[in-house]
């Protein structure tokens, strides 16, 4: 089978799956209209750059309508060996000549999803469903309100008491540290409104998803706090989920969005207000909550939630999990002390060469990536190094716990033993790093203990 028709038949599944329809059925009327014949106006090209004598014409892989029967989105396919980004111009030329803003571009396996009025196409798992094409027509956010929004120290602590400056304690340099630590107020540091200064930049450049690459201790909550109030107080969304990797996690943020913004916003946890989650704008929830079964899938649209914050988002949003993570449409956020950079000094065109899936799997993993930094920089970092410099954290105190048996397990000898085996003879058993990290030495090994227990 040629790779283009391969190609063809998985965006053909995806499209079934995202719920167009090539048929008129009982769930409604044709949406997709194939190898549809366009022209393109003389005025399209000048805008778009190019040098055009006449009118153009095109075929568009995939038109997708909406519920009138009005084009939509564009579909650019492209065959199994080439990045869908190679028909970005063709793409934007056909979506312009259509007056449409939403484009998708896919190989089958790897997809973009674009729209033309917020930035640069962006890697995604799913395709969109016509649903959240319509919501994105519906909402109309302001990112200029949100650039322009003026953050302070006490963004957080007036949330949390707005009338916090007026308490005379407050007004006493005396007694204003124990007032602080009784009322529990928090005030951003200086790196954590650099944070949500360079997020505000990001925006203004068109930029949907961004990266926080800050190191453990240094309030990445708190910071994410800031930048849900930022979005939500300046109308550019209207609910929040922030998804985390662990019970402990859930039950964790939950108290703290509590803590930081219960004056202004609702934070609840998904499994714990099944019924009426849709009354708050801050939503927590488990990967593995909306995993299972599918649920996010069965009882969630795309459009539920306009920022999607993953928290420790170098596991978050690995293997099964990133299905979840790409299925809400929206602004992204990822947290993260240790980013996974799959992409560092890699030759995309050997890996390309030798098994296109997985140079594929790569991005799809890539933290930088997922979060709309190529480059490897992330929308900001604060690391280790500068929070010792600053004050804020400690410099770790390495010590050296190693014993003989740690010492010699990691040498290429390993670490030898006599043992009985099954016919009550001494023999030598030895075993090497690998077999340490699966367990601990807690007694003599024996012929029923053939491995590290």
């Amino acid at each position: 089978m040629q790779k283009e028709a391969k190609s063809r038949i998985l965006i053909n599944e995806l499209l079934q799956r995202a719920g167009w329809r090539f048929f008129d059925d009982e769930t409604g009327r044709a949406n997709i209209s194939l190898e549809t014949h366009v022209k393109i106006r003389k005025k399209t090209l000048e805008d778009l750059g190019y040098d055009f004598e006449k009118t153009a014409s095109g075929y568009v892989d995939y038109l997708l309508l909406d519920e009138h029967g009005f084009p939509l989105a564009v579909l650019e396919a492209k065959s199994e060996k080439h990045d869908p980004l190679v028909g970005k111009e063709q793409a934007r030329t056909y979506a312009r000549s259509q007056n449409v803003r939403f484009i998708i571009l896919s190989n089958g396996r790897l997809h973009y999803f674009w729209d033309l009025e917020q930035g640069n196409p962006t890697l995604v798992t799913e395709f969109p469903t016509a649903e959240s094409l319509g919501h994105f027509h519906a909402f109309k956010p302001n990112p200029a309100a949100l650039v322009e929004e003026t953050v302070e120290p006490d963004y957080i602590a007036i949330s949390q008491n707005p009338g916090y400056r007026h308490d005379p304690r407050w007004n006493n340099a005396a007694l204003r540290e124990g007032f602080v630590k009784d009322a529990g107020l928090k005030f951003l540091r200086p790196y954590q409104l650099r944070a949500i200064a360079a997020l505000q930049g990001a925006v203004r450049k068109s930029r949907t998803r961004f990266l926080f690459e800050m190191a453990t201790g240094t309030g990445k909550t708190l910071t994410a706090a800031a930048a849900i109030k930022l979005f939500l107080r300046t109308g550019n969304v209207k609910r929040v989920l922030f998804l985390v990797d662990r019970l402990e996690l859930e039950d964790q943020a939950k108290k703290r969005f509590v803590q930081f913004l219960k004056n202004d916003f609702t934070t609840v946890v998904y499994k714990e207000n099944r019924g009426d989650w849709r009354m708050a704008e801050i939503v927590v929830s488990t990967v593995q909550s909306l995993q299972f079964n599918n649920k996010y899938r069965r009882l969630f649209s795309p459009t539920d939630f306009d920022l999607l914050i993953s928290d420790e988002a170098h596991r978050s949003i690995g293997g099964n999990s990133r299905a979840v993570f790409e299925y809400f449409v929206g602004y992204k956020l990822g947290l993260t002390a240790t980013p996974k950079d799959y992409l560092k000094k890699i030759d995309p065109s050997r890996i390309n060469a030798r098994d296109p899936r997985e140079w594929e799997r790569r991005q799809l993993l890539d933290t930088y990536k997922t979060f709309g930094c190529e480059s490897g920089v992330p929308t900001f970092r604060y690391s280790l190094v500068d929070g010792v410099r600053d004050g804020y954290l400690l410099n770790p105190t390495v010590v050296d716990a190693r014993t003989d048996i740690t010492t010699e397990l990691l040498s290429d000898e390993g670490y030898s033993v006599m043992a009985e085996n099954h016919d009550g003879e001494l023999v030598e058993q030895t075993w090497f790093g690998k077999d340490f990290e699966r367990g601990s030495f807690l007694r003599r090994p024996t012929a029923s203990s053939a491995r590290p227990s």
